[in-house]
């Protein structure tokens, strides 16, 4: 016995709303969870200390010593924005505001310590990231890469001397060890430790008098957010 067409067409849409249905959730559900999955930037937010190194060429005519110029230390806010290629390998770079230090000469002709003036710098670092136990919940990393350092609003003179001039311009290699802390999947608490190379000569009435490094190490703390 055949069915009234009306009764047919219901029960074809009910065998096709047992196999369409099911097949929407899957899909659904799905692209739920691919939303719901961190994905490769992660943003960090970090105190750092900056421990300069304080090497120096010695400066004879004014009785200066090697590596008697000092850099001051300080604590500074960052921000580092990371892409992850791979669970193992990632990009990194460490962004601040400009930080302000101050030079002091501890021995001159002119007795010492002596503050000579201060000057900015803004060190922008990127690094490739390399993580042996991948994306687990304690990573820890080792890096290698480049710095740019743009040194600025140099105000640095030797009383009875003159005013003293630094390169704008400093690039060198930078290294970091770290390690990251899963919370969940999107927050993470970090260490990190990165040495960076800065250098500048330091000029008198144009004439290059000495050469400082920089140099410092980063050691910082905070944490990061998946997006």
């Amino acid at each position: 016995m055949t069915l009234p067409r009306a009764a047919a067409r219901k029960t074809k849409a009910r065998l096709l709303s047992l196999i369409v249905l099911p097949v929407l959730a899957v899909a659904a559900q799905s692209a739920l969870a691919d939303a719901a999955a961190p994905g490769p930037w992660t943003v960090r937010v970090r105190a750092i200390r900056i421990d300069t190194a304080d090497k120096s060429d010695a400066i004879p005519s004014l009785a200066v010593p090697a590596d008697d110029i000092t850099v001051s230390k300080k604590w500074a806010p960052d921000i580092d924005i990371e892409y992850a290629f791979s669970p193992q390998l990632s990009l990194e770079l460490l962004l601040t505001i400009p930080q302000k230090h101050t030079v002091t000469v501890e021995q001159s002709a002119l007795g010492g310590p002596v503050r000579i003036g201060s000057f900015k710098h803004l060190p922008p670092t990127l690094t490739l990231k390399y993580r042996p136990l991948g994306d687990a919940q304690f990573s820890p990393y080792v890096g290698a890469g480049i710095n740019y350092t743009r040194i600025m609003s140099v105000n640095l003179a030797i009383p009875t001397v003159g005013t003293l001039r630094l390169d704008n311009d400093s690039f060198g290699l930078a290294a970091q060890v770290g390690m990251d802390y899963k919370i969940d999947d999107r927050w993470s608490l970090s260490l990190d430790l990165k040495y960076v190379a800065i250098g500048s000569d330091v000029t008198l009435g144009g004439t290059k008098v000495s050469h400082v490094k920089v140099n410092p190490l980063l050691f910082g703390i905070g944490a990061g957010y998946r997006f």
